[in-house]
């Protein structure tokens, strides 16, 4: 007959050795870092290698994650998805870091979501995109078109005017983003009078702006990206087009707003989770912390903010699972209650999908660009993907679907 008090003993010296392999002893957590230092992207992403930087900096000054501390191992994807490719199979094979965070564009994310599959590793792509990732190896930080086009287009067709003209970057996020724009102007009894697809690195806009003035939109929809596209606005306030603009990805990811002269962006409306305007207390700390540490910071958007806040997650799903293991991180995210308060607001892990909740903010550019905040939205559902069969404590398809290529109705 066994001794209880033994076994008891036995079962706490268990424990006891799991937890040293968890703490100081274990060495350091390794996060891989995967972003563009350079390159048409490098304005917008910059800030958030700094804010992972930045948090690091704050748990390891704290003890760290679960007493050990935070490594990152950096590389610079140059805006080169052929270098996301090279880099993630680096950091996964040969450094062996535990998650990795990485990417600005979707065709960045989706050249290495393959390569993070392949490997079974966890990755955190903190930018705002189209939707649509349904992928147990990914967790999404950034805001999602439920969260900015569903707030965002009632709110202009009513202030505004139901004729709607788009300009999109021509590559999966503007193709996606733009899909999702036509159905929601459409359930709003809007119209579609115009929509165009930029290729990357474009920089000349006046057959665009000749279109728009000839359709006359009461608005247009702007989802341009990288530096060459930015011209557009400067142009088209030079051209006198005068017409009120929305945006899921401009002012928060670029600040064009800061960038151009005025009055180029005014009556641009972005729907954000972050930008630095936000005159909060958990905002204006932040913008002090990410100042002191980067002085000559040129601004602070919603990438930094969503890289910051979501270090932060990393720790809490680590800590929470006594592990860096990504079967124990699932089990904590299927619990529903993996919440953090970032600089605009909670982010909380929809577990069906592993996107986040937000706090969405309505940005309106002036005349003179500064800020205003019309409205905002607390606690905005990334619910779409669970609603169209996404469930990843069920099942992982490792698939991207859009409204016209939902998830199977089984799930």
């Amino acid at each position: 007959m066994s001794n209880p008090s033994r076994s008891a003993a036995s079962a706490l010296g268990i424990l006891l050795l799991a937890g040293a392999a968890f703490g100081q002893d274990a060495g350091p957590i390794r996060l891989g870092v995967l972003e563009d230092q350079s390159g048409d992207f490098a304005l917008a992403t910059i800030g958030k290698v700094h804010a992972i930087q930045l948090a690091a900096e704050e748990i390891n000054a704290a003890g760290g994650i679960g007493g050990r501390p935070l490594e990152l191992v950096e590389y610079d994807t140059q805006s080169d998805n052929t270098r996301y490719q090279e880099f993630m199979r680096r950091v996964l094979q040969r450094d062996k870091v535990d998650a990795v965070f990485a990417g600005f564009s979707s065709a960045s994310r989706e050249a290495y979501r393959p390569i993070v599959n392949q490997f079974d590793g966890l990755a955190f792509y903190n930018n705002q995109y189209e939707g649509g990732v349904c992928d147990a190896n990914m967790i999404v930080t950034g805001a999602v078109p439920e969260q900015q086009f569903s707030t965002l287009l009632p709110y202009m067709i009513k202030t505004y005017g139901p004729n709607v003209y788009t300009i999109a970057a021509d590559y999966n996020f503007g193709q996606i983003s733009a899909e999702w724009v036509r159905n929601i102007v459409a359930e709003n009894g809007g119209t579609m009078v115009g929509e165009e697809f930029i290729p990357l690195g474009v920089s000349q806009f006046s057959q665009t702006i000749q279109n728009i003035q000839g359709a006359k939109p009461d608005f247009v929809v702007t989802l341009l990206v990288g530096t060459a596209q930015s011209s557009y606005y400067e142009q088209a306030g030079a051209a006198n087009l005068n017409l009120p603009m929305a945006s899921s990805v401009n002012v928060g990811q670029g600040y064009e707003h800061k960038r151009f002269t005025p009055p180029s962006l005014k009556d641009m409306y972005a729907t954000v989770n972050y930008v630095e305007e936000i005159d909060s207390p958990a905002s204006k700390e932040f913008v002090a912390k990410f100042r002191a540490k980067f002085p000559d910071e040129p601004y602070i958007n919603q990438e930094a903010s969503n890289s910051y806040a979501a270090v932060y997650l990393y720790k809490q799903l680590v800590e929470r699972a006594k592990s860096t293991d990504l079967a124990e991180i699932r089990k904590v995210i299927a619990q529903g209650d993996v919440c953090v308060d970032g600089p605009g607001g909670q982010m909380c892990i929809d577990p069906k999908s592993q996107h986040v909740s937000h706090t969405i903010h309505l940005a309106h550019v002036t005349a003179d660009h500064s800020v205003e905040f019309p409205t905002k939205w607390d606690a905005i559902q990334p619910y779409w993907l669970g609603e169209a069969g996404c469930d990843l404590t069920v099942s992982d398809p490792s698939e991207q679907y859009t409204p016209s290529n939902p998830p199977p109705s089984n799930g």
